[in-house]
């Protein structure tokens, strides 16, 4: 890694993962040669929507049972080697039944993902999302909450423990929204909880612009997009919120 006598957004990429083309034999993120990995040209020439549409047939792939080989070894040597170039941010819980990757049928290098119990943003996550979009290149950021979450039933039933406590308020605005509907459901009652599921997804989403000019400016330039879905657990299937 060089060494640069100034601060820039290219120094700071180059400390974080670097900035070296990507070269091979399939020319662009393709999903016949696993291989692969995203290339710098490919990730400046792909749009927020193409994107979008290829993260969404990973999930169909998923929930079909035809997910792509790859070659992890030969993708962890060429990102080892040259950087990397992941095309989107999914922002995922802590929960073990969440395999990012996995579900969205990626290789290593594609995406980043940012884990916290109940898939919230705060500043330490802005800020990572900042470097991975503005200095890094992502297009698309995924809020991605699930069914049956822990952090949300944990939420709802104002649990409290040690730091988990302080991590759990930030759920509380989906679970007052919630309750506004439904002033007396409780953590056992599954609707509810999918209900903040989701509230809390669309928060996080609109937080993530509110609370970051670099990338609100990146959304309204149409450079970035940001979306919420969330994960069946027992289907496998991702669903995207409006």
């Amino acid at each position: 890694m060089k060494m640069q006598l100034t601060f820039s957004a290219l120094s700071l990429c180059a400390a974080m993962g670097g900035c070296a083309a990507i070269e091979h034999s399939a020319g662009k993120d393709s999903d016949a040669a696993r291989e692969a990995v995203l290339t710098q040209e490919r990730q400046q020439q792909i749009t927020p929507e193409e994107i979008l549409a290829e993260l969404k047939a990973g999930n169909e792939r998923f929930v079909r049972g035809e997910t792509t080989p790859q070659n992890w070894l030969k993708q962890a040597s060429l990102t080892a080697n040259d950087g990397q170039y992941p095309k989107a941010i999914v922002l995922s819980c802590l929960d073990s039944r969440v395999p990012t990757e996995i579900i969205f049928d990626r290789g290593i290098g594609d995406i980043f993902v940012g884990r916290v119990a109940g898939n919230f943003e705060n500043t330490d996550m802005l800020g990572s999302m900042e470097f991975g979009t503005k200095l890094a290149g992502s297009k698309v950021i995924v809020v991605l909450g699930h069914t049956s979450c822990g952090a949300v039933k944990g939420a709802i039933a104002e649990a409290e423990l040690g730091n988990l406590t302080e991590t759990l308020a930030n759920i509380t605005p989906a679970v007052e929204m919630a309750k506004q509907e439904s002033p007396d459901s409780t953590a056992d009652d599954a609707e509810f909880v999918q209900r903040v599921v989701e509230n809390n997804v669309r928060i996080t989403v609109a937080d993530i612009s509110d609370r970051s000019p670099v990338m609100a400016d990146m959304i309204a330039s149409g450079d970035l997009m940001v979306v919420g879905a969330w994960y069946d657990l027992a289907t496998g299937k991702v669903h995207w919120l409006n």
